[in-house]
């Protein structure tokens, strides 16, 4: 037991990134549920493994493409599970642009109209 604490007190989470990951699944949610939640990060990573890894792609994309976000690091690795090789899942570290704040009240400006004129 004495082994175990003292393993977990020389962990080192220096990294900020880590608190804000996100384990992306193609099955589970729907893509743009993974693109509002990584927005509400300033840092955020973006992790995948097997076929999820396309989903992780399209929303770091889709998050580049419209400026709220760039890209920060890629990072590959190999998972072992009894001395096999199982997969190789990614990782995408990415930070808030710029202009995220002027996009995002811009956004709900637009969302407000709609509604407005919905309303009407």
């Amino acid at each position: 037991m004495e082994e175990i604490t003292e393993g977990l007190n020389n962990v080192n989470i220096s990294d900020s990134y880590r608190k804000n990951r996100i384990q992306v699944s193609n099955t589970k949610k729907p893509l743009f549920f993974y693109v509002n939640l990584a927005k509400q990060h300033t840092e955020v990573e973006l992790s995948a493994l097997g076929m999820a890894i396309a989903t992780v792609v399209t929303v770091a994309e889709i998050l580049k493409n419209n400026g709220f976000a760039v890209e920060k690091k890629i990072m590959t690795s190999t998972v072992e599970m009894n001395g096999e090789s199982r997969g190789r899942p990614i990782e995408i570290v990415l930070g808030k642009t710029e202009n995220f704040d002027e996009l995002m009240a811009a956004a709900q400006e637009e969302r407000e109209l709609g509604y407005a004129e919905e309303q009407s």
